[in-house]
């Protein structure tokens, strides 16, 4: 296969782009080929502070442009699945921001639009990529720790103002979606040590004042067919940040210290009978892994550990516990009919 850059095209001009799309693309050579967004003079400004070569008019102009073969879609969730499934209707491939869709019924139109595109479709869960998860995977396949018996994982955040989207109900926003996706992916990964997939055992909680139905906060409890126990919990208003996943076994533990960000801290906390011991993984961006995966992927065929199949169980997943915490599942946004 050909070693040519990937022809990426950014839907909106967000500031997680720098960080998701804008650097990994550097760093492996890539070409960021077009951006747009609603307000043009945003996407220029984009464009000229991180090299995109043009602007696009518009998302619908973005994605129908031949040169583009990946689009990245990092808009507000409510706008995840409308414009993944525009992109994979014009056979782009799809590297998406989570949750890949508003909920379960959209992320299975997107499912079928992916097996009928037969393009590639990713949902950006970057910290499986990086070495700080890989190691909490090693750790378990060792022996070290023993037999995975429990595993927590709590994704907050302090409490972004109230008019941010993350509260909108709309614009499917809410605890769960913006953070809590990571932790029951996280539990998720765990299954080949834990008999298979986790199900959901209970959900509780706390709405958002003055947002009716969207959750500050949600924490889950699951568990695996062998009996393993587990946490995934998400907090939006926090007071402080916290990003971290704890495993569980019977002869000792480890915990992953920002599994989400590690290029912010790298850490892996070993504790066993021997001691205790703190290992350092490498602040390289997750981001940067992830994009080489899909890369690898297009050009080589390389094994890819999302795909539409995982995002669609993670979505019935996160519809799983608003359920069962008392919360609506999103909303789903349907795009205007083009003129």
């Amino acid at each position: 296969m050909t070693n040519e850059p990937l022809r990426i095209g950014v839907l909106g001009a967000a500031r997680i782009a720098e960080l998701s799309i804008v650097g990994p693309a550097r760093a492996g050579g890539h070409r960021l080929v077009a951006v747009a967004a609603r307000d043009r003079g945003r996407a220029e400004a984009f464009a000229a502070a991180h090299g995109v070569e043009r602007v696009a008019d518009s998302y619908a102009d973005l994605i129908a442009d031949p040169e583009i073969d990946v689009v990245y879609n990092p808009l507000a969730n409510s706008l995840h699945g409308p414009w993944n499934l525009a992109a994979l209707r014009a056979g782009k491939h799809v590297l998406t921001e989570k949750p890949s869709a508003s909920n379960a019924e959209e992320a299975i139109e997107v499912h079928e639009a992916v097996a009928k595109a037969g393009t590639v479709f990713m949902e950006g869960f970057h910290y499986l990529f990086h070495p700080v998860t890989r190691r909490l995977h090693e750790l378990l396949d060792s022996g070290e720790l023993g037999e995975l018996r429990h595993v927590e994982a709590m994704v907050a955040m302090p409490a972004p103002p109230d008019s941010d989207v993350r509260w909108s109900l709309p614009l499917a926003g809410g605890a769960l979606m913006d953070l809590g996706c990571y932790s029951l992916h996280a539990l998720r990964t765990l299954a080949p040590w834990a008999g298979g997939a986790p199900r959901l055992v209970a959900a509780r909680g706390g709405e958002k004042a003055g947002a009716t139905g969207v959750d500050e906060w949600l924490y889950a409890d699951l568990e695996f067919p062998s009996g393993i126990t587990g946490t995934a919990n998400c907090h939006m208003a926090y007071g402080k940040w916290q990003m971290s996943c704890r495993v569980v076994g019977t002869r000792g533990e480890a915990t992953a210290m920002n599994f989400v960000q590690p290029h912010l801290d790298d850490r892996v906390v070993v504790r066993t009978a021997a001691g205790e011991r703190t290992e350092e993984l490498g602040r390289r961006s997750s981001y940067t892994f992830q994009l080489e995966a899909f890369a690898a992927h297009l050009r080589d065929g390389a094994p890819l550990a999302l795909d539409a199949d995982d995002a669609l169980t993670t979505m019935r997943l996160i519809d799983d516990c608003y359920r069962a915490a008392g919360f609506p599942v999103r909303p789903r946004t349907v795009l205007p009919a083009a003129g």
